[in-house]
């Protein structure tokens, strides 16, 4: 048993200081108090990390928009009617191609081409002025005699304001916009040789506005934008890489087969308006030679079909072509007479 401590020395310990004493712990420095707040540097918007949170916070809410419709007792029955509307405005707006008879989807209007044509138009004229040849240089009354026989047989409207304008250029090139704006380069000339293979290469460009490409293209760029931002937004692929897939995927495959199609439309044409068809297949003969100078890319990665491609298109449609151009009274005229007997003995015909 432990001896009891008196009061005494209870007492007298409470005023006798440790020898050691226990160290005391320091107190934590306070910081110091400004009377403003600290100065933050905002968020640039053209960086890559502020674009690519700003992409991360606008998926993760469609994500979680789309996971809360879906989640609704109504959803199936929802989305049937958004698909069957969408369906509905596809085939409303479906239309048939002249010559071709091919279905395609169109929302533009011609008035909307017209008026981006004016402006197109005006762009042109001053990037190439000084280099626009004179009306009465024999260059462009060649353009104008081929283009004035060819207009009248196009089908396009009468108010069309044809004008050709003929530009001194090497480039082997020739384009019209719509409303009936014709521009050639000289340098396509020497490829044509002749006002048949002149009336090849504009009849596939004016093959361009009676198929209303443009309004065609427009229409589906406003799909592929739309299809990009979604492929974007639910999957996480960066937007302009998802345009470039689905223009690969789409847009390039569909831009082939406007040209070929212009070429069965521009064959027709030309054909109607007694000029020789088989010009037409000369005319990328020549091309192909041509496009061997400098480098062009695969088929597959160009928007226009290759030259041997369109050769053997436009031989598969030659027959047709004479057909039109017997209809037309063309061989009647006595223009071409020696072609149409010869093509005659090739293919068993009799005139």
């Amino acid at each position: 048993m432990l001896p009891s401590i008196s009061p005494s020395l209870r007492i007298a310990s409470r005023f006798i200081r440790p020898r050691f004493p226990t160290p005391r712990t320091p107190l934590a420095p306070t910081p110091p108090t400004f009377s403003r707040p600290l100065h933050t540097t905002p968020p640039n918007p053209s960086s890559a990390r502020y674009r690519y949170q700003q992409r991360q916070r606008l998926r993760t809410g469609a994500y979680t928009a789309f996971l809360r419709w879906t989640s609704r007792p109504t959803f199936l029955l929802e989305a049937a009617g958004l698909g069957a509307l969408t369906g509905s405005f596809y085939l409303y707006n479906l239309e048939e191609v002249p010559v071709s008879g091919r279905r395609r989807f169109n929302i533009v209007s011609e008035s909307f081409l017209q008026s981006l044509s004016e402006d197109k138009n005006k762009e042109i004229l001053n990037q190439y002025q000084g280099r626009i040849l004179p009306e009465s240089d024999a260059r462009s009354k060649q353009v104008r005699r081929v283009l004035e026989r060819l207009a009248p047989n196009s089908g396009l409207p009468l108010d069309y304001n044809w004008q050709a304008t003929v530009i001194e250029s090497e480039d082997a090139n020739a384009f019209v916009i719509p409303g009936g704006k014709v521009f050639v380069f000289t340098g396509i000339l020497p490829v044509c040789d002749g006002d048949d293979g002149l009336a090849a290469v504009l009849g596939h460009e004016i093959g361009h506005n009676v198929a209303r490409h443009m309004a065609e293209q427009i229409s589906r760029n406003i799909f592929l934008i739309g299809a990009a931002w979604v492929v974007e937004l639910f999957w996480g692929v960066p937007g302009d890489m998802s345009l470039h897939l689905l223009q690969f995927a789409i847009d390039m495959p569909k831009s082939r087969a406007q040209e070929s199609e212009a070429d069965h439309i521009g064959l027709m044409l030309m054909a109607k308006s007694c000029y020789d068809p088989k010009a037409a297949v000369a005319v990328w003969e020549r091309m192909e030679i041509e496009e061997q100078k400098m480098p062009r890319p695969p088929e597959i990665l160009s928007t226009h079909p290759s030259s041997s491609r369109r050769q053997a298109e436009l031989t598969a449609l030659l027959p047709r072509a004479y057909e039109v151009s017997l209809d037309s009274d063309c061989a009647i005229t006595g223009q071409y007479t020696d072609e149409f007997k010869q093509f005659g003995q090739d293919f068993g015909f009799s005139f």
